[in-house]
């Protein structure tokens, strides 16, 4: 994925000393997200997973097309609240301190993602303390799918044993005691679920029927209202061909047809890397090339502890190349002289690898500058800037 003008220019423009660095196309950002937004139907609200980018421009510049970020912790929450002070929150997460959820009951947060009895019985004993709050709870259900229907995601967070939300029988019992006294100060208005990410247009709509038509039926089974059913984000972004973006003219005809089944429903989804992904790069500068037992080797300024996403997803980084055709110095160039190369970072360790042989690399020279694309998700607020 080549870096935009914009972002070339920009990049070109920075002293050696201020890379490795982050750089983002907030008009880019802006116009992706409209077009996710009108694809989708009115009684869809688009939340965005704040934890995929948390740096206060991007949120900024999202304001304008989604309806609220999802938050999941009490430093999280602070941080967007002040970066984007008018937006509608939901706060979930599956390990809430108390601390936390006395934080987030005194900022008024918009929808409550329960994932435990517990987590009921804490909000309540805070609620206690607070006699005109009252807070309205989604309940996250890690709910059982069609065989087969998350085989194709390496990261799945329902649909099997995981940390996260509630088995169906402990979320009937939720509603049982949201029924009760204990519910009083909490209105339940529906169901969260969010069981994988990485799923295509056509797997995410099975899987958000799914979890739709499960709600109505507990619904129907205790006898409440289903207002809101939040079906999750994770929809796929691929890394090996960031042209193949998720079909979301698809989605939100599906969501449309599935909405026509349920009148009156409200439905939420919450996608981060989807949003921001493509927005970001990170842009560095050759230090030295290697030929190494018949391989060449880029070594580049920074490394994984910035950009942390190849390592943790087993994939290469795409990267565009930017030539500095100045070279100052009386010894020859080092160059790539293969075909290819892979790219490692400057840690001592043979995992700090971007990229591993790829042909976009061939010619590749010292000083000459690398654009890691796709690099606006999951990247510097996940990394960790650790030398050896």
């Amino acid at each position: 994925m080549t870096a935009t003008g914009p972002v070339r220019r920009h990049v070109a423009g920075l002293a050696s000393e201020a890379l490795p660095a982050y750089v983002y196309d907030l008009a880019a950002l802006r116009a992706h997200a409209a077009e996710v937004r009108a694809a989708l139907p009115r009684q869809v609200e688009l939340y965005y997973a704040a934890k995929a980018n948390p740096e206060a421009p991007v949120l900024a510049a999202l304001r304008g097309s989604v309806d609220g970020y999802e938050v999941s912790s009490g430093g999280e929450l602070a941080h967007v609240r002040q970066a984007v002070p008018d937006a509608p929150l939901a706060f979930g997460g599956p390990g809430k301190t108390p601390a936390e959820i006395a934080a987030v009951v005194g900022a008024g947060v918009h929808r409550w993602h329960v994932e435990s009895e517990q987590e009921l019985h804490r909000l309540a004993a805070v609620l206690a303390d607070r006699p005109q709050a009252v807070v309205d709870v989604l309940l996250r259900v890690n709910l059982p799918v069609a065989s087969g229907a998350l085989d194709s995601v390496a990261l799945a967070m329902g649909g099997r044993p995981t940390p996260f939300g509630l088995d169906p029988d402990r979320a009937e019992a939720c509603v049982r005691l949201l029924s009760g006294p204990l519910g009083r100060r909490m209105r339940l208005r529906g169901v969260h679920a969010h069981l994988a990410s990485g799923l295509a247009a056509a797997e995410q709509l099975a899987v958000a029927g799914q979890i739709v038509d499960w709600s109505a039926g507990l619904a129907d089974r205790h006898g409440f209202a289903l207002e809101e059913v939040n079906v999750g984000g994770g929809m796929a972004v691929d890394y090996a061909d960031p042209a193949a973006r998720f079909d979301w003219t698809a989605f939100g005809g599906g969501l449309a047809g599935l909405l026509d089944r349920h009148p009156g429903l409200t439905l939420r989804i919450e996608p981060g890397r989807a949003l921001t992904a493509y927005c970001g790069w990170y842009a560095t500068e050759v230090l030295d090339v290697k030929h190494s037992h018949g391989e060449d080797f880029a070594v580049v300024l920074g490394g994984t502890h910035h950009l942390r996403t190849p390592a943790t997803r087993g994939h290469d980084q795409p990267f565009s190349v930017l030539a500095v055709e100045e070279w100052p110095h009386p010894w020859p160039r080092p160059a790539v002289r293969a075909g290819r190369a892979s790219l490692a970072g400057q840690l001592c360790t043979p995992k700090d690898v971007l990229a591993h042989a790829a042909p976009a690399a061939a010619g590749l020279r010292t000083a000459d500058r690398v654009l890691f694309s796709m690099a606006g998700a999951y990247a510097w607020n996940i990394s960790h800037d650790k030398r050896c």
